[in-house]
C-alpha cells in the first residue's frame, strides 16, 4: 500500500511540474481597448464604402512566443457601441435589421487553433453573431513585443478577415433599381491594438 501511495504521489508531481511546463510557455495578455481599433468596412450604394467600428470590447490573448500554434484569442464586443459616426444610421444598425443589440448583446470569437500556412499565420476558430456560430479563419500577426515605459510588457496585432452579413443572420437588403444593394453583403473587419501582458 505504501508503495502504490508513493507511485501516486510521483505521478502527481510529474503532473503538477507539466502543467507547470505548459503554463510557463505562453503568457496572458489583455486587450488594451485605449489602443486597440475593431473596425469594418461595407459597401454603400455599390459606389461607396461605409466605414465604423466598435467602441465596447474586451478580449484575452495567450500568446506562446516559442510555439505560436499553442496560442489562442477570446473576445467580446458589445453590439450596441457600434459607431459610424451618424446617429440615425447607428440606430438603426442596432435595430433588428441588423444587429438586433437589444436580443443579441454581444458578438463573441473563441479561438480553436493557429495555423501556420507558409510564413502566414491563420487563426481559426467560432465566431457568433446574432445567435449564429460559424467557424471562421483570421489571418493574423505579431507585430512586435515590447516594454512600455511603465515597464509593461506589450505585444501588438493586426487581423483582416472578410465575412458575410447574411450567414449571420443580418438579411436586411434592399435592392436598388440598377440590381445594386443598397448595404453590401461583404462586411471586411480589421482589427489593430495592443495588449498588455498580465501579472502572473
Amino acid at each position: 500500500m505504501h508503495h502504490t501511495q508513493r507511485i501516486f504521489t510521483i505521478l502527481a508531481v510529474l503532473l503538477t511540474f507539466c502543467t507547470a511546463g505548459v503554463a510557463l510557455g505562453a503568457d496572458t495578455y489583455v486587450v488594451d481597448r485605449s489602443h486597440t481599433t475593431v473596425g469594418f468596412t461595407v459597401r454603400h450604394l455599390v459606389i461607396n464604402k461605409v466605414r465604423g467600428k466598435f467602441n465596447e470590447f474586451s478580449g484575452t490573448i495567450v500568446y506562446d512566443e516559442k510555439d505560436i500554434t499553442k496560442s489562442s484569442l477570446q473576445g467580446t464586443i458589445k453590439t450596441v457601441s457600434i459607431d459610424t459616426d451618424h446617429e440615425k444610421r447607428d440606430k438603426h444598425l442596432r435595430s433588428p435589421d441588423f444587429f438586433d443589440a437589444a436580443g443579441h448583446p454581444e458578438i463573441t470569437f473563441k479561438s480553436k487553433r493557429v495555423e501556420k500556412e507558409g510564413d502566414d499565420l491563420v487563426l481559426v476558430g467560432d465566431l457568433t453573431m446574432r445567435g449564429t456560430t460559424k467557424e471562421i479563419r483570421i489571418p493574423f500577426e505579431i507585430t512586435g513585443k515590447i516594454k512600455d515605459p511603465w515597464g509593461k510588457m506589450r505585444i501588438g496585432f493586426e487581423a483582416t478577415l472578410r465575412i458575410d452579413r447574411q450567414e449571420f443572420g443580418i438579411s436586411y437588403s434592399k435592392t436598388m433599381d440598377n440590381g445594386g444593394l443598397i448595404v453590401g453583403n461583404r462586411v471586411n473587419i480589421e482589427l489593430v491594438g495592443e495588449a498588455v501582458l498580465q501579472a502572473g
